[in-house]
């Protein structure tokens, strides 16, 4: 055997597989492809039409949200035009909240016999799902509570004092200019 004058090992020449043996090679890999493929195909089609709707508990919002939680649509109801903007607008952002959980929830339903259920991809899809949060207690209007002795007879209204009369002067109770003098 000859040495190449570039001081490289020389190539291995290795015969080129036939056709027979490259289809062997593959095949055992591939084979579940076809079932992937239509998996995955169901699931493209099946998250297209993935949408969550959430309202308020007094139902004065109603959001829907889609597949990445996009708001796609806002309703107001009746009980809107009554709350104060801000908490109208917490209202809003809560609906939306769990509409959004609501949705990935639906998302790893449809992702799961595509990619498993215990995958290190299923495991990455779930840590980015917020966890819902609890709503927060409404602060009840405060109420005014009365004894049977207060609900029975209101009170009097105040007595206003007599306005004072005014004082007689001399000077005050004639005709400015006199006569005679």
């Amino acid at each position: 055997m000859v040495e190449p004058k570039s001081g490289l090992l020389p190539l291995i020449r290795m015969p080129f597989p036939t056709s027979e043996v490259a289809v062997n090679r593959i095949e055992p890999a591939s084979a579940g492809m076809p079932e992937i493929a239509r998996r995955a195909a169901e699931a493209k089609a099946r998250l297209e039409q993935v949408s969550a709707t959430a309202s308020s508990p007094d139902g004065a919002v109603t959001v829907t949200v889609n597949t990445s939680g996009a708001l796609q649509e806002l309703t107001f109801g009746s009980r809107a035009d009554e709350l104060p903007r801000a908490r109208l607008a917490q209202a809003v952002l809560a609906a939306t909240r769990r509409a959004q959980v609501d949705a990935a929830q639906q998302l790893t339903a449809i992702m799961a016999p595509v990619i498993g259920t215990d995958s290190d991809a299923m495991h990455f899809l779930q840590e980015q799902i917020p966890s819902p949060e609890l709503p927060e207690p409404e602060k009840a209007a405060p109420r005014w509570e009365f004894t049977a002795e207060e609900s029975a007879a209101p009170p009097p209204p105040p007595v206003r004092p007599p306005r004072p009369r005014p004082d007689d002067d001399e000077d005050f109770g004639g005709p400015i200019l006199r006569r005679g003098l």
